[in-house]
């Protein structure tokens, strides 16, 4: 018989635990926040992309007016000869069959049998607003011979070479990148270089002397040398056209991207520059030493140097912005689970502020690091972040203890994140160390919970 009677301890009943105040609930509620604020994230990261094309516009701009990229091809020894097409014409009344010799100049083309360039860059940064683009000026300084015209590959009559009308051609990308007058010394005689007309099917641009008469040299070797300056951007290319070509190039440039098809045989790289040399035998590339008609393109078998920026602030921006999702959900969860631990209840809407406050890590970090460093922008807009969550924490969570922490995790997990972006060889690496380091210390933090009697709030 039950009593009623004051002074019996009668146990009250539960309370049923309610689905939106489980630790299910509020799982999938954080889960959610999570997702949606990737939609700010990625307008972060569409900014990020804008200011990075306007950045690529600024330095097309400047190469534009400083000048393009460097390609060195030649000097290119042009010997014109006269050859002769015969057509035969049929009268049909009188059977007569009669010839005609139409003359035509075509021009032989020889690479010399060797060919020594060394070039000397010196680098430095243009700013224009926020932007930066990197230029240079290249003294470039060739040598080497040729030996006598072989013609007799194609068989042509030695009376139809026109020996007195021999010239020296250079190819570049842009005249423009001249620097000053450009001469070249031929077998003992300076002859200067001026621009003509070139082929309209060929992208390149010419040089070439005035006539030079060859007849005292067609046999033995004729020496030349050429010193030309290049005003330049972005890339100083060569054209291996010697039997043997021998280059070498030293630079104030101390993160030099080595292109082409050859890489150096020998190269040198410090904080103050670099030094590199090449040496390519005809043996190494699939073109002759001559050409009748026309100049091949061996755009694809030059060799030269990258001068850009390996990384710069607006890639180092977009990587941050890469690992914003890994940023959002380890903080949720550090939230998440001092929530559970406390028994404190954290409202959605305060996620959210906490949320955004992350996103806005990302928009302080581009429109500083286009003020200063983007190591300075991190350190500011990283110390910002943290202080602004941890004193939210503090009147979310009531105590002391659980903000420094919260505001310690932020600042090793942004630093962490920082090492990462410098990185470019280990940064899988690290990353993935990291990530099973972090999920082994919540699996530790979490592993006495009991996920079935957790009550939040």
């Amino acid at each position: 018989m039950e009593t009623n009677q004051p002074g019996y301890n009668n146990p009250q009943p539960e309370h049923k635990q309610g689905f939106l105040h489980s630790a299910t609930a509020k799982i999938i509620m954080v889960g959610v926040l999570t997702l949606v604020l990737l939609i700010p994230l990625q307008y972060v990261k569409s900014l990020i992309w804008e200011r990075a094309e306007r950045q690529e516009d600024v330095v097309t701009e400047i190469s534009d007016q400083w000048g393009g990229s460097v390609y060195l091809y030649g000097p290119i020894l042009k010997v014109p000869y006269t050859d002769y097409e015969i057509t035969e014409v049929t009268d049909e009344k009188t059977k007569r069959v009669t010839t005609t010799r139409t003359a035509s100049t075509y021009y032989a083309y020889f690479y010399p049998e060797q060919l020594k360039v060394s070039s000397n860059i010196d680098t430095q940064p243009l700013h224009r607003n926020n932007y930066e683009a990197t230029v240079f000026n290249a003294k470039v300084a060739a040598n080497g011979k040729y030996i006598a015209p072989d013609f007799s590959s194609r068989k042509i009559n030695p009376e139809a070479i026109e020996w007195d009308k021999a010239s020296l051609v250079l190819k570049c990308n842009d005249l423009k990148n001249i620097d000053g007058a450009a001469s070249i010394t031929f077998n003992g005689k300076e002859y200067s270089l001026e621009p003509v007309a070139g082929n309209e099917n060929d992208s390149l641009s010419e040089l070439e002397t005035n006539a030079i008469d060859l007849s005292p040299l067609k046999t033995g070797e004729m020496p030349f040398s050429i010193s030309i300056s290049y005003k330049g951007s972005k890339q100083l290319k060569i054209a291996p056209i010697g039997k043997l070509t021998v280059a070498e190039m030293q630079s104030n440039w101390h993160t030099p991207s080595f292109t082409g098809n050859f890489i150096p045989n020998s190269k040198t790289i410090t904080d103050n520059g670099f030094n590199a040399s090449w040496s390519v035998s005809h043996l190494n590339r699939p073109f002759a030493q001559q050409h009748f008609g026309r100049l091949p393109d061996i755009d694809s078998y030059a060799f030269g140097v990258n001068f850009l920026i390996p990384v710069d602030q607006y890639q180092q921006n977009e990587r941050a912005a890469k690992y914003g999702f890994l940023v959002i959900g380890l903080t949720f969860l550090i939230f998440f689970l001092i929530q559970v631990i406390s028994k404190i209840n954290i409202h959605i809407f305060q996620y959210t502020m906490i949320g955004l406050a992350l996103i806005m890590f990302y928009t302080l970090l581009i429109s500083i690091t286009e003020h200063s460093s983007f190591a300075l922008a991190y350190i500011i807009a990283g110390a910002s972040v943290v202080a602004m969550i941890t004193l939210y924490s503090v009147s979310i969570l009531r105590n002391i203890k659980f903000p420094l922490f919260i505001g310690a995790s932020l600042t090793a997990l942004y630093s962490f994140i920082y090492i990462i972006i410098q990185l470019e060889s280990y940064a899988l690496l690290a990353g993935s160390i990291g990530l099973f380091l972090i999920l082994g210390a919540v699996m530790f933090v979490s592993r006495k919970i009991d996920w079935n009697q957790s009550r939040l709030g």
